[in-house]
C-alpha cells in the first residue's frame, strides 16, 4: 500500500534533515517540496520507518508493506499545486510498477485514528480520486452499522469517535455532530465496491 504524510515542519529542508539523520528513527522513501522536487529517500524494496503503530485492512505491520510518501505542508495550509501535481506523477508510476490498486492508497490518520491526523482536512483526497490515484465513496443507500463497514474498508478497530472522526477527517472534513446517515451511506459505498482482501492482508 501506499501512506501519504505531511511533514508539519517549518520547511522542506529541515524535514529532509530530520528525515535523514538516524538518531531521530524516522524515515520515509519520498519527500515532495511545496515546489514539487521529489526528494528520493528510501529504496522501494527496503522498509522505511514512516507509518508506526496502527493497522489498516488487517495488516499490523505497515512499515513492512507500504511506501510512504511525506508531503512539505504544515498541516493547515493549502497543498501546493507543483506538490499535488508531482505526487500524481510519482503516485501513478508506484501504483502501476507494483500493482497496488487506488484503495490501498491511505493517508497516515486512516491507518493510525486517534494518533495521527496527516495528511490533514486540506489535501485533496477527491483529486487523486479521479485520476484513479485513491478512491471517494458515492452516497447511497446506507446501512445501519457505519462500523462495520468501515471496518469492512480496512479501518483498524478502534473506539466509535475515533473511528467517525478519522473517516470524517477524510472524507467529510467539514462534518460536525454526531454520526448520521451521509456517513452511514459513505461507509457502505466504500465498504461495497472497496471490501478488505483478507487473502492480501494475511500474506
Amino acid at each position: 500500500m501506499v501512506v501519504i504524510h505531511f511533514t508539519a515542519m517549518r520547511s522542506c529542508a529541515a524535514a529532509l534533515d530530520r528525515l535523514c539523520d538516524p538518531a531521530v528513527e524516522v524515515s520515509a522513501h519520498y519527500l515532495i517540496s511545496d515546489h514539487g522536487a521529489v526528494h528520493a529517500l528510501v529504496p522501494e524494496p527496503l522498509r522505511a520507518w514512516h507509518a508506526g503503530a496502527g493497522s489498516w485492512g488487517g495488516v499490523t505491520d505497515v512499515n513492512s508493506r507500504s511506501i510512504g510518501i511525506e508531503l512539505d505542508n504544515d498541516g493547515a495550509s493549502p497543498f501546493t499545486e507543483p506538490l499535488m501535481h508531482a505526487l500524481e506523477v510519482l503516485l501513478c508510476d508506484i501504483l502501476r510498477r507494483h500493482a497496488i490498486p487506488p484503495h490501498r492508497v491511505i493517508g497516515h490518520s486512516d491507518m493510525a485514528p486517534g494518533r495521527k491526523i496527516d495528511p490533514g482536512p486540506r489535501f485533496d483526497w477527491r483529486r487523486l480520486a479521479r485520476q484513479g490515484l485513491s478512491v471517494w465513496p458515492v452516497p447511497g443507500k446506507p446501512e445501519e452499522d457505519f462500523r462495520a463497514s468501515a471496518r469492512a474498508f480496512g479501518y483498524p478497530d478502534v473506539e466509535d469517535a475515533t473511528l467517525l472522526s478519522a473517516f470524517r477527517l477524510r472524507f467529510r472534513p467539514w462534518a460536525r455532530g454526531p454520526l448520521d446517515s451521509v456517513d452511514a451511506a459513505l461507509a457502505a459505498d466504500l465498504a461495497r465496491r472497496f471490501p478488505v482482501d483478507a487473502a492480501a492482508a494475511s500474506a
